[in-house]
């Protein structure tokens, strides 16, 4: 009921020097002793599309480049399990939906499988989201030192239906990694919290600095004007990150500058189902709109990402509920002055008025996307002190040591308890 990820990327630590600090380089080497040899698994629910995927296939080479044995699994699921984790991710961001006998079911069994497939004693376990979430209540605890659960969403204010349902799952796992302590809902603590801010890789096709005449040859292959004006987002078509929100505001830069063009890009996950149905609404939106482009890739589309990011005269994320937004993270890293939802962790990235601007409407969206668009010489400003806002913050050997330190963490304690028990 699950595989194993080949990646077949291979990364040094020492390949980040010049773009991160000599100072990181060497924490992360002195930290990785303490912890050498350790088998590390990451288990999520996807290998494609989405923030958990794209920082998995980059943080597991790592981390087995600084002497770990890390791997990655992905659970097996049909699609009465994307569906009903689908339910799970939205309903634990607060938004109301039913929770049925079946979908318990449903979930469970899937839970249950996977558990049973976990391949053989590992150090550090590391259970990414509500999907296979249940995996340590179903397992043998003793093939497992450190269970730890790695959420990336905002459960501060979750519908109360699945909190309540998903804690008891919860509560035998050592430590819990959140983006932001707000994140955490109540009625649930772990021995171990750990604050970890998810990463890009800046060596990633994705995120390598890219020629504008490059990124220009790649989007009119896409079928963009590039004599005109463009404005871009590159998410999820799904209800938190308001496409239909974008077009809005695009409409409204539409009527001050009407050449102006919108692209919104987005990789379909395999674990999202209601993506394609929001994808439809979308285009619905959209009407019959020459300007406004929509892409949907069921393939490794991170050229056509980069070649966006890079040429668009605005990016926009306009989330209405975020657990981190690292396509926030891309743009800012390619120098671009983000407009972006004032939610979740986008605040971390996005400071106002300074690396972009926060929103919280579709009026302010456009006003912030049309000012940049008048005043280029300012966006560059502002962009040029977003990559540094990233380099210092946001890229993957700080992630790297993040991990580390926990895993140190949780090994002293460890030896500890044996020393007072005398083992």
């Amino acid at each position: 009921m699950q595989h194993r990820v080949r990646i077949r990327r291979k990364r040094a630590l020492t390949d980040y020097r010049g773009i991160v600090t000599d100072t990181l380089i060497e924490e992360i080497a002195q930290l990785a002793e303490w912890v050498k040899g350790a088998r590390v698994l990451h288990v999520n629910a996807t290998n494609f599309g989405g923030g958990v995927a794209e920082i998995l296939k980059s943080l597991v080479p790592l981390m087995s480049s600084v002497g770990l044995e890390a791997e990655w699994q992905v659970m097996a699921g049909g699609d009465d399990f994307f569906a009903v984790t689908k339910a799970f991710h939205n309903g634990l961001q607060g938004m109301d939906l039913p929770l049925t006998e079946d979908m318990k079911h449903i979930w469970e069994r899937y839970n249950q499988k996977c558990a049973e497939d976990l391949g053989g004693p590992c150090d550090f376990v590391i259970v990414h989201d509500p999907q296979p979430a249940g995996l340590l209540h179903f397992c043998s605890r003793g093939e497992v030192d450190h269970w730890i659960w790695r959420s990336h969403i905002d459960t501060s204010h979750p519908s109360e239906e699945y909190w309540k349902y998903l804690v008891p799952f919860l509560a035998g796992y050592e430590a819990a990694i959140f983006s932001m302590e707000d994140y955490v809902g109540e009625g649930v603590s772990f021995p171990e919290l750990a604050i970890i801010h998810p990463s890009i890789d800046p060596l990633s096709s994705k995120n390598r600095p890219m020629s504008r005449g490059r990124a220009r040859r790649i989007c009119q292959g896409l079928g963009v004007d590039i004599e005109r004006p463009l404005i871009c987002q590159v998410s999820r078509f799904d209800p938190w990150k308001d496409p239909l929100g974008v077009i809005d505001a695009y409409r409204i830069v539409k009527r001050h500058m009407p050449e102006v063009q919108l692209v919104l890009m987005a990789s379909m996950a395999n674990d999202d189902p209601e993506g394609w149905d929001y994808l439809r609404r979308t285009q619905q939106h959209a009407g019959e709109d020459p300007d406004v482009h929509l892409f949907s890739f069921q393939r490794n589309n991170d050229l056509e990402v980069n070649a966006l990011q890079t040429y668009s005269d605005v990016v926009i994320q306009k989330s209405v509920r975020e657990g981190f937004g690292l396509v926030v993270t891309e743009a800012l890293w390619k120098g671009q002055a983000v407009v972006a939802g004032n939610v979740g962790g986008i605040p971390l990235q996005v400071i106002d008025g300074q690396t972009g601007f926060l929103v919280n409407s579709v009026e302010e969206c456009a006003e912030k996307a049309l000012y940049l668009l008048e005043h280029p010489e300012e966006a560059g400003a502002m962009g040029a002190r977003a990559k540094e806002h990233v380099r210092h913050n946001f890229l993957l050997p700080r992630h790297l040591r993040d991990y580390l330190a926990l895993f140190k963490k949780l090994s002293v304690r460890e030896s500890s308890e044996q020393e007072v028990r005398g083992e």
